[in-house]
């Protein structure tokens, strides 16, 4: 039934074509059709493998969405949210809560953004000398290649520890930073909460978009939380003063 609908598309296309496209936007229109077209020719192929052949289907031929053929699969690990489609955004905080640098990820894992990460925001950052990492970022040659950028490289080992390794992530530096890591899920949520968790642009150039402008957002929000704490400050500072010297009172 669904070839059937195809192929009544195509050929009203082919015979809409064929009377000739007056403007611009019937091409596009066109295009568009033809888009749906090949989307709806991939599911047909790809049902008909898994179901009638018992094929299995590649990851990499599979399509999530047919609006936004940039959605992945994204495979949490977590208890009540093993799996989530959307598409990655890797940011680094600063312990002033600032994000310096951020970076859509696409079709790559943690561990292959690492390095370029920090090495990007080292060009604008010079003076950052220590980051801490989740498992996910981890691999040896991340961990040597990383030391040649930072005094302290914070990313905790996969896997059964080494005497050595064991001695490294429980040094009183290493757990301190550890700790300080957690802050960073306040920037994640931050950036949920304020629109991030759905994306209101299409394409990926827009997904880009859209998120430099929310870790702009971010950023200008924790200026105006910082500015507005100094005022309070300030008031606290002036009443104090106030009810501290106080004018003595005169008898009448």
């Amino acid at each position: 039934m669904a070839q059937s609908y195809l192929d009544k598309v195509g050929q009203t296309l082919a015979t809409i074509t064929a009377q000739g496209l007056g403007n611009p936007l019937d091409l596009i229109t066109k295009l568009e059709i033809e888009g749906f077209m090949a989307h709806a020719q991939r599911q047909i192929n790809q049902i008909e493998r898994r179901v009638i052949r018992g094929e299995v289907i590649p990851h990499a031929e599979k399509v999530f969405s047919i609006f936004q053929p940039h959605t992945e699969w994204i495979s949490k690990g977590k208890a009540g949210v093993p799996v989530e489609f959307g598409v990655k955004v890797c940011i680094l905080e600063d312990q002033h809560q600032f994000i310096l640098y951020h970076q859509v990820v696409q079709q790559q894992t943690d561990d292959q953004v690492t390095v370029e990460m920090v090495t990007q925001t080292k060009k604008r950052f010079p003076k950052l000398n220590v980051c801490s990492f989740d498992k996910g970022f981890h691999t040896s040659a991340n961990q040597i290649a990383l030391k040649e950028h930072l005094k302290q490289v914070v990313m905790p080992r996969k896997g059964k520890l080494s005497q050595q390794a064991k001695e490294e992530e429980q040094a009183p530096d290493f757990v301190k930073a550890r700790r300080a890591h957690s802050a960073v899920e306040s920037a994640i949520n931050a950036l949920e909460v304020h629109g991030l968790d759905v994306c209101r642009d299409h394409g990926i150039d827009g997904f880009k978009r859209y998120v430099a402008l929310a870790v702009l957002a971010r950023n200008i929000h924790r200026i105006g939380a910082i500015v507005w704490q100094q005022d309070v400050q300030r008031e606290e500072r002036k009443s104090n003063y106030a009810q501290r010297y106080k004018p003595p009172k005169l008898a009448a």
